[in-house]
C-alpha cells in the first residue's frame, strides 16, 4: 500500500512542478491563461501540500506495515521456542 501512495506522491508533485512552471511562464506564452497566473500558483501550492500529506501518509503506513511484520515473526519466534511441536508443523 505505502508503494502506491508513494506513486500518487510522486504524479501530485509532478504535476505541482508543471503548474508553477505554467504560472512562472503564463503571460508570456499565451495570454488566455488566468491573470498573473496566480490561479496556477495556488494549484500548484495545493498540488504540493496534497502531495506532501500523501508522501507523509507513505511512509506512516510503510513504517506501521514493518513493526506489524516484526511484531509476528517475533510472536512466531517465540511461539517456536516455547512449545518445539509447533515448530514441527
Amino acid at each position: 500500500m505505502a508503494r502506491n501512495l508513494y506513486i500518487l506522491a510522486g504524479a501530485l508533485l509532478l504535476f505541482a512542478v508543471i503548474s508553477f512552471i505554467i504560472a512562472m511562464t503564463a503571460g508570456r506564452m499565451q495570454p488566455a491563461l488566468p491573470a498573473s497566473g496566480t490561479l496556477w500558483k495556488t494549484t500548484a501550492l495545493f498540488l504540493t501540500v496534497g502531495g506532501l500529506l500523501v508522501a507523509l501518509l507513505g511512509v506512516l503506513t510503510a513504517l506501521f506495515e514493518q513493526i506489524d511484520r516484526r511484531t509476528e515473526e517475533r510472536r512466531f519466534r517465540e511461539t517456536g521456542r516455547r512449545n518445539p511441536k509447533l515448530r514441527d508443523r
